[in-house]
């Protein structure tokens, strides 16, 4: 870093994204991203408006926050859209949190979270994840912090049922509660239906994933009126225009497309399932996912050491260095003929078939 840093920064780790190569030579189960391209109606929409690209964005995104109060049943006040729900992230540890609202979440969770955290100086606790890698409820009561839960959780792809997000969000009634719901679509329940009955509630959600448009940066959040003007406070502070026009036409398409987004999310479902029966048949450990990836651990080799084994056969998933989960791995489902590929190179490398011998790792 240079010498003009300033020193609030200078003890920030920052987020570290997964690879992302430029080339066709790997098979990316890395980030989440779907096998799918996004709805042709999606891209209809996104080319029509390449024409009026000289001008400015609206900055009140009034098309998508139209297009998705109708399809979340909620009031045009409790929709916020965003630059991906990324920003809308931190837009809430900027505007819900402080000193005498520390922020609380699981200690195996989305990585952003402390950065942000230490990013807006905010103090959190992370609170341990059980044995199982699930949440424990009861953890949540009555925290006195800002919360954010990842719902499905990420890496572990397990979700909480509605009653149970439902009773920690009772039991806040004085803090906002950050429901982050960027893998719901792949078979867990959103908690969209509560905004109405709770004020802290904010629900996040991304048209990153289960529509496809990663590469447009498209995210949204879903809660009382009251809370949507406090991020829109934020956000018309730091940048009005943080949709661009071509991604705000391209996921107004995407919602006017439900048909298509259905029918991916029950393909992926479908895979996940599968790839998951026979990944355990190798003796992987992993737990029941509601999310477009799984988190896979085998014992009889280092997590590091399958990241690497794959990567050299041109499958790229992803790895964490955190203490807790070293030995475990985080891979996306993509088309079956991928999956199958990685089933066929785990079961060689697990069988030392590559170069003759196993490869086993101590714990």
């Amino acid at each position: 870093m240079s010498r003009f840093f300033s020193d609030k920064y200078r003890k920030l780790t920052p987020y570290t994204p997964g690879e992302q190569p430029r080339d066709a030579s790997y098979i990316k189960l890395n980030t989440n991203e779907n096998p799918f391209p996004p709805s042709e109606k999606a891209i209809r929409a996104g080319e029509k408006a390449l024409r009026s690209l000289m001008l400015y964005s609206d900055p009140a995104c009034t098309l998508m926050v139209r297009a998705l109060a109708e399809t979340c049943h909620v009031g045009e006040d409790q929709v916020i859209c965003v630059n991906g729900s990324d920003e809308i992230l931190n837009f809430a540890f900027m505007a819900f949190c402080d000193e005498a609202h520390p922020a609380v979440f699981p200690d195996v969770t989305y990585g952003f979270y402390p950065v942000f955290a230490k990013l807006n100086r905010v103090p959190y606790t992370e609170i341990p994840l059980q044995e199982d890698l699930s949440i424990r409820v009861s953890d949540y009561y009555e925290t006195g912090k800002t919360i954010f839960l990842a719902n499905p959780n990420a890496p572990t792809g397990i979700a909480l049922p509605l009653s149970e997000v439902e009773e920690i969000i009772r039991r806040n009634p004085d803090n906002v509660v950050v429901i982050d719901e960027a893998y719901v679509d792949f078979g867990a329940e959103s908690a969209v239906s509560l905004v109405d009955r709770y004020e802290n509630l904010l629900v996040v959600q991304t048209f990153s994933k289960s529509r496809s448009l990663a590469g447009g940066r498209l995210g949204y959040g879903i809660g009382s009126a009251s809370l949507i003007r406090d991020l829109n406070t934020i956000r018309f502070s730091t940048n009005p225009y943080n949709v661009n026009t071509v991604t705000m036409a391209a996921g107004a398409g995407a919602l006017a497309d439900p048909e298509y987004t259905a029918k991916n999310c029950e393909y992926i479902q479908t895979v996940r399932a599968y790839t998951t029966e026979k990944l355990r048949d190798l003796g992987f450990t992993i737990p029941e996912s509601s999310a477009n990836f799984i988190f896979a651990s085998h014992p009889d080799i280092d997590g590091e050491a399958l990241y690497r084994e794959l990567k050299k056969r041109g499958i790229l998933i992803r790895h964490f260095s955190v203490e807790r989960i070293r030995n475990w791995n985080r891979i996306t489902i993509g088309k079956k003929e991928d999956m199958d590929t990685l089933i066929r190179e785990s079961t060689d490398i697990l069988g030392g078939q590559g170069d003759g011998s196993p490869v086993r790792m101590g714990r």
